[in-house]
C-alpha cells in the first residue's frame, strides 16, 4: 500500500518510489524547459487516456500557467460519446489539425511510437518527449519517462505528479484522475485495484471529483443501439476449454443493423468476462481497413499480455488488446492455439508445484 509523505503518495516498492521520484524530477525538467507542450495518449482512447491526458493538462497549466498546453487525440475520430462529460473534453485536437512544432511532446498511457497512430507525425516533430506509463516496456521512447507497470492506472502516477509539483488538485483535475482510476481498474473490480488506487481515488473524492458522476456517464447512459448490439454480444458467447476461455465478437454488419458506433463496443470484453467458471475472456470485434480488433481478459493469473504481444499488440497482464489483418475467424485461428497452450503451461506449473 501506498505512503504519504509530504503531501505525495509514494509506490509501496522502494524501488520503485526512487523511479518513480527521478522520473518525476526529469519529466519536470523537461517542462521547464519548453515553452510549447503537447500532451497525447493512444490510439482508440479509453477512460485512463482521455482522463490522463485532461488531467496532466490541467496540472501543467496551473504549475506552469504561460505555457501554451495542447492536448490532443491520436486520431481525428470524435471523444468517445461516454467521455464527453470530462471537464475540458472539447479542447481535445485532432492530429490532423495541429500544424505547430512543440518542444515537448508527452505521451501518456504508451510507451511506443506505433501506439499514437496519426499523432506520430506531431511527436516526431517535438524536440523533446517524455512518457509517463503503466504498460510493460523494454526501450521507452522519451527523453524522460516513468514507466512503472505496478501502477493501476496512468491517472494514479499523474495524481502522484501533481502532489510532486505541489499543485493543487482542483475538482476539474480531481474529475478526470478519477475517471481514469475508475474505468482502468474496472470500478475497482480487476487484479490491479491495489491499495495505492484506493487511497488516490479517496483523495480525488476528498478534491471533489463524483463517483456517481462518472458511473452515471460511462456505465449508466447507454444507447438503445448499443444494447441491442450487446444482446447480440451475449447470445454468441462460446466456451472453449472445459468452459476456461469464453469468447464472442461483433460484425461490422451488427454495427450497422443496430445502430451502434464502433467506440461503444469497447466494454463488451466485460460481458465475455463475466461468464462463471471462465478464466480468460476474448472479444473480437470487425473494425475498417479490413482489421479486426482483439481484446483479452484474465481473472486470475495468466498473463494474456504476452498474447497480445505474440499478435502485435500489447497491455497488461490481466487485461490487453491486439490488432489483426484480416477476418474474424483467421482472427480466433490465430489467438486460440496460444491461448490454450497458457491456459496448458500455467495448469502443469501448478501440478508441478502442487
Amino acid at each position: 500500500m501506498s505512503s504519504r509523505e509530504g503531501g505525495c503518495f509514494e509506490p509501496s516498492s522502494k524501488a520503485d518510489a526512487k523511479m518513480q521520484l527521478e522520473g518525476f524530477a526529469a519529466v519536470k525538467e523537461l517542462i521547464d524547459e519548453a515553452q510549447r507542450i503537447v500532451i497525447c495518449a493512444h490510439t482508440s482512447p479509453d477512460g485512463d487516456a482521455l482522463g490522463s491526458v485532461l488531467g496532466l493538462m490541467e496540472t501543467i497549466r496551473a504549475r506552469w500557467p504561460h505555457k501554451e498546453v495542447t492536448p490532443l487525440l491520436a486520431d481525428d475520430a470524435p471523444v468517445p460519446r461516454i467521455y464527453s462529460f470530462l471537464p475540458h473534453a472539447e479542447e481535445l485536437e485532432r492530429p490532423s489539425a495541429y500544424t505547430l512544432d512543440p518542444d515537448l511532446f508527452i505521451a501518456v498511457d504508451l510507451s511506443q511510437m506505433g501506439r499514437l497512430n496519426l499523432a506520430q507525425e506531431v511527436c516526431r516533430r517535438a524536440k523533446k518527449v517524455a512518457v509517463l506509463d503503466h504498460h510493460p516496456c523494454d526501450v521507452p521512447m522519451g527523453d524522460a519517462e516513468v514507466v512503472r507497470p505496478g501502477a493501476a492506472a496512468v491517472g494514479v502516477i499523474i495524481a502522484e505528479f501533481a502532489l510532486f509539483l505541489q499543485v493543487e488538485i482542483t475538482p476539474h483535475i480531481a474529475q478526470n484522475l478519477l475517471c481514469a482510476i475508475v474505468t482502468d481498474t474496472g470500478r475497482f473490480q480487476y487484479q490491479n485495484a491495489d491499495g495505492e488506487a484506493f487511497a488516490v481515488a479517496s483523495l480525488l473524492v476528498s478534491r471533489g471529483a463524483s463517483p456517481s458522476e462518472i458511473s452515471l456517464n460511462v456505465y449508466q447512459s447507454f444507447r438503445l443501439p448499443f444494447l441491442h448490439l450487446k444482446s447480440l454480444v451475449m447470445g454468441r458467447i462460446t466456451t472453449f476449454e472445459g468452459g476456461r476461455i469464453a469468447y464472442s465478437y461483433a460484425t461490422q454488419n451488427d454495427l450497422e443493423r443496430t445502430g451502434a458506433d464502433l467506440d461503444e463496443s469497447d466494454g463488451l470484453i466485460d460481458v465475455v468476462r463475466s461468464v462463471e467458471g471462465s478464466e480468460i475472456a476474448l472479444f473480437l470485434k470487425k473494425v475498417p481497413n479490413g482489421k479486426v480488433r482483439g481484446n483479452l481478459r484474465s481473472k486470475g493469473a495468466h498473463d494474456v499480455s504476452a498474447v497480445a504481444r505474440l499478435m502485435g499488440g500489447g497491455g497488461h497482464r490481466a487485461a490487453a488488446g491486439f490488432t489483426f489483418d484480416g477476418d474474424i475467424d483467421e482472427a480466433l485461428a490465430a489467438v486460440l492455439p496460444p491461448l490454450r497452450k497458457l491456459l496448458k503451461e500455467n495448469c502443469d506449473a501448478a501440478r508441478s508445484e502442487g
